[in-house]
């Protein structure tokens, strides 16, 4: 049977909408009550889904090799990477999955601004039949979502996926606190809604582009993204807003236990050793 999500974040009452998600996918409905940690020998855990967000810190091989592992117990027939556009994806059309440095090279991986490719190959290599599907936006767009909004960027479905209306006082205020975070505490005050707002156009574009390759796969679809867009206010909150019918599990890679309510299932993990502190060269000037 098929897991359906459902958080008290949704604007409409949240037990009819996952009673009615869980109906239509032929599906068992979990609130946030039955959220846990999980094991890696518990990815079955995962159930049948259309939509499997697998989270992730990019720079944790770890959670790469996770990730591939998850991929071999779906089996999707389809696979959607936040890290590749559409014309990356195009470039490596015929590219065997199980060979790294031509991927790499047929991407562009490398420069790219991405961790090293080698720490993802395994994914590609887990499913090398599924259809790839590249996210990425190009930042000319992410940009004008800082200044003009996420709606005026997205397009004429902006209100489908939940775009058009402002978010709740506390959620806004928790979601700039995250950004200031992320960004060392060195962005302006004034910056961080727009932050935002660049966040919120990527969580309902991944979520258009993992609803198109349902669509032309008929799923189920992996995403392969980070952690931050697959918390319950992300593209969980996106894809029910615009099809509250889809079967959506997420499963976060952490470094300690999440908030109640964040995710469906997590796997904990030590951040890497050898991580270098983003934040170290802000601190010394």
């Amino acid at each position: 049977m098929t897991r359906a999500r459902c958080t008290s974040f949704w604007r409409t009452d949240p037990v009819k909408s996952c009673i009615a998600a869980a109906a239509l996918a032929g599906a068992v409905c979990l609130s946030d009550a039955h959220a846990r940690q999980i094991e890696v020998g518990e990815l079955e855990a995962l159930g049948k889904a259309d939509i499997y967000l697998l989270g992730e810190f990019h720079d944790n091989a770890l959670h790469h090799e996770r990730q591939a592992a998850a991929i071999q117990t779906i089996s999707p027939a389809a696979i959607l990477f936040e890290m590749l556009t559409p014309e990356q994806v195009a470039a490596a059309d015929g590219v065997s999955r199980t060979d790294s440095a031509a991927l790499d090279a047929a991407f562009g991986w490398t420069g790219s601004g991405w961790p090293d490719f080698a720490i993802y190959a395994s994914i590609f290599a887990a499913a090398p039949d599924a259809a790839l599907y590249g996210a990425a936006l190009p930042r000319a767009d992410v940009r004008r979502a800082i200044s003009d909004g996420a709606a005026a960027v997205f397009g004429s479905e902006a209100a489908a996926f939940g775009l058009i209306d402002p978010l709740p006082q506390d959620q806004q205020t928790a979601r700039e606190g995250l950004q200031a975070r992320a960004h060392c505490d060195a962005l302006p005050e004034e910056m961080l809604p727009g932050m935002v707002e660049a966040q919120r156009l990527r969580d309902a574009h991944f979520s258009r582009v993992a609803l198109q390759a349902l669509g032309e796969t008929g799923g189920p679809v992996a995403v392969i993204t980070g952690n931050g867009h697959i918390r319950k206010w992300a593209m969980p909150a996106a894809l029910m807003a615009a099809a509250p019918e889809t079967a959506v599990v997420s499963l976060a890679q952490l470094h300690a236990a999440p908030p109640s309510g964040e995710y469906d299932l997590w796997l904990l993990s030590d951040a890497p050793q050898t991580q270098d502190d983003p934040c170290a060269a802000f601190r010394s000037n």
